[in-house]
């Protein structure tokens, strides 16, 4: 094939890059670009989105490495359904190569795409990259997806082979990069994309494949505590590697890799979170009514009250439940929680508060830097016992008792909540419990300095139960 032009989306690397790889492999000519996509960009309320700020400096990392390979980046702003087409035309390329995306709107988008470059006598190829196993790769003996999450990982590992995992090399190739077009608008400021600085460098959050490398290089060394850490908020447990993992400035295989080479169970249980993630994507994919419907679509209709004041008080971080309200800051501030602490806060907006599970998948679609539509909805739908696989309907989170057992001695809570640092630890989980003495001895007054709590968990927990029995 004379020319080919590769566009990047969630997966803004070089190393181990699969359409990069056989673009590189099957071309003499090989052009690069990435879309800063309207469709997507002005649907995002906040103008500050540390999103778009991490995407903007990959995408200047990206293009800086593409450069020193002897190649260039074509960067656009605007309808990617329409720009790519009219890119492909320009540079009178016979197909574009792409990493699969598996989110109903890239799928509705791919498939404008495809049929724009047909209709030309051009193609769209796309590879799987962002997954080990992709769509109906793994199914059960009847031929279905499955719905359970211990027979897909039996059936997902069995599956695994080397070839899964090898890396999709492009060193060798580079050298059919078409070099820099001059002509080629360069990469847009945030203002011009019509954003701003959202702070990133306070975040312990360093974008671009280079930094995703050296945070898998911090990983790789705790790894073997990974599962004895990773539920406790306050530790330095988890890998962090979500953002990089959301959009592609580290590949999946070198991970999954990594983790069956190591072997133990720090990395076996690492490994398993992976097809976590795995499944939540085929799930999305065979079922994408999901993201605005419950898997169980018994529980569809289920009358949430949805009371007035609850889910500003949530996502305000004023329920006056300490680990909530400290998740709830730190997801406000950081664009980061933990995952334990995501689970909480989600039971608490749907089993305490009643509020949809719906509202909330769709304030941490707006907050998180790692967004992922198919976890986030996967695990909404988790916590709210509506979805596949899900926590038991009559099984209910009691924050208290949660905020006792994973941040023990209130790290959390102090670091995101400084007006309750001077609770005594006996009183930092529940300090509406604080004897009114206790509470002007420590300068906290309950209603003053920190707000009671917005609901009894005992009596908001038998109203949940009423509501699934009646569903």
């Amino acid at each position: 094939m004379p020319a080919a032009l590769v566009w990047f989306r969630r997966d803004l690397r070089l190393a181990d890059h699969a359409a990069l790889h056989y673009a590189l492999r099957q071309s003499e000519r090989v052009h690069c670009a990435f879309v800063f996509d309207t469709d997507i960009l002005d649907r995002l309320a906040d103008h500050a989105d540390r999103r778009v700020e991490f995407i903007h400096a990959s995408v200047a990392e990206l293009a800086a490495r593409l450069r020193r390979a002897g190649g260039g980046l074509h960067v656009l702003h605007g309808p990617a359904r329409r720009l790519i087409p009219e890119l492909a035309v320009r540079l009178g390329v016979a197909a574009v190569y792409a990493n699969r995306d598996y989110e109903p709107a890239a799928v509705a988008r791919d498939g404008e795409v495809d049929t724009a470059l047909r209709a030309d006598g051009r193609v769209l190829r796309l590879f799987r990259d962002q997954v080990i196993f992709e769509t109906d790769e793994v199914l059960n003996q009847q031929g279905r997806p499955f719905h359970v999450f211990t027979p897909y990982k039996r059936a997902w590992l069995a599956r695994l082979d080397a070839g899964r995992l090898a890396s999709h090399a492009v060193d060798e190739h580079l050298g059919r990069l078409a070099p820099h077009d001059a002509h080629a608008a360069d990469l847009p400021g945030l203002e011009a994309l019509g954003f701003r600085t959202a702070s990133l460098t306070g975040l312990g959050i360093t974008p671009g494949e280079s930094g995703a490398q050296a945070a898998w290089r911090n990983f790789r060394e705790r790894i073997h505590a990974y599962r004895q850490h990773r539920d406790y908020p306050g530790l330095e447990g988890t890998s962090r590697l979500s953002v990089h993992l959301r959009f592609g400035t580290l590949s999946v295989r070198e991970l999954a890799r990594h983790a069956r080479e190591q072997g133990g169970e720090g990395s076996e249980t690492w490994l398993s979170e992976l097809i976590w993630r795995e499944f939540y994507q085929m799930l999305l994919w065979h079922y994408p009514e999901t993201a605005e419907h419950a898997f169980q679509r018994r529980f569809d209709a289920l009358p949430w009250p949805n009371p007035s004041g609850h889910f500003e008080a949530w996502s305000g971080a004023g329920t006056g439940y300490p680990i909530v309200d400290a998740a709830m800051r730190q997801l406000d501030w950081t664009g980061h929680m933990h995952n334990r602490l995501r689970m909480i806060v989600a039971s608490f907006l749907v089993k305490d508060l009643h509020v949809d599970w719906r509202l909330g998948e769709r304030h941490f679609a707006a907050k998180l830097i790692d967004y992922d539509q198919a976890a986030n909805v996967g695990g909404w739908q988790w916590c709210a016992s509506v979805g596949t696989d899900a926590q038991p309907w009559f099984r209910i989170f009691n924050p208290v008792t949660q905020s006792e057992r994973f941040d023990p001695d209130g790290r959390i809570i102090r670091r995101w909540l400084p007006e309750l640092a001077a609770v005594p630890d006996r009183h930092l989980h529940a300090p509406w419990r604080m004897p009114a003495a206790a509470q002007a001895a420590c300068g906290v007054i309950i209603g003053r300095d920190y707000p009671p709590p917005i609901v009894d968990h005992g009596r908001a927990r038998e109203v949940t139960l009423a509501l699934f029995r009646h569903a």
